[in-house]
């Protein structure tokens, strides 16, 4: 992803770049490896130059990182950090909704956390960008589908100690991890152009 974006010039096409990672803790610019609490399991653990906090990424995950020049992504303007995020939040809370799974947004907690019913206010969704001065981002949003949870109790999630994460089967959606892939990807170029 750094590569990619030294090499940008202002003809360079904006990129998705879809994967499902095997397992991997991944730490934020100013992350608190603290927040992994039990560091002896066989998981990598990875620092990167995203935002955020620690966090987890493993198989039945989508995982989209956006690779984008902001400076030409809306009429007459560029498109600012905050408005990006919000419009990622978006897309995920478009493919939730096609699920029948509610979400919400929590202020100051990046990402999309359940908002009905007994798993209300787990975490289902994380996001963690890194965006230059230039204008052009990388890194991105994860989407939990269906896959093995326990490794989030082993860290504090987002640094927020105590803070259940879920998926959309655990949350009684069963979905092929390909159909959501192609779903959250279309809702980001609807909303990012």
């Amino acid at each position: 992803m750094r590569a990619f974006t030294d090499a940008r010039h202002a003809e360079t096409n904006d990129e998705l770049w879809i994967v499902e990672h095997p397992p991997v803790y991944t730490l934020g610019l100013g992350a608190d490896p603290a927040h992994i609490l039990q560091p002896a399991r066989e998981i990598p653990v990875v620092q990167t130059d995203r935002g955020g906090e620690v966090t987890y990424h493993g198989p039945g995950q989508v995982v989209i990182y956006l690779l984008m020049d902001l400076r030409r992504h809306k009429p007459g303007g560029k498109l600012y950090a905050r408005e990006f995020v919000q419009r990622i939040e978006q897309a995920v809370l478009n493919v939730l909704s096609q699920y029948n799974l509610p979400g919400t947004r929590k202020e100051g907690a990046p990402g999309i956390y359940l908002a009905s019913g007994p798993l209300q206010g787990a975490k289902i969704a994380a996001l963690g960008l890194k965006v230059r001065g230039n204008g052009c981002t990388y890194h991105g949003v994860s989407l939990n589908v269906a896959m093995d949870l326990q490794p989030f109790t082993w860290i504090n999630p987002c640094g927020y100690a105590g803070l259940v994460t879920v998926d959309m089967h655990t949350a009684g959606q069963v979905a092929e991890l390909a159909s959501v892939q192609q779903a959250l990807a279309a809702q980001l170029l609807a909303l990012l152009g």
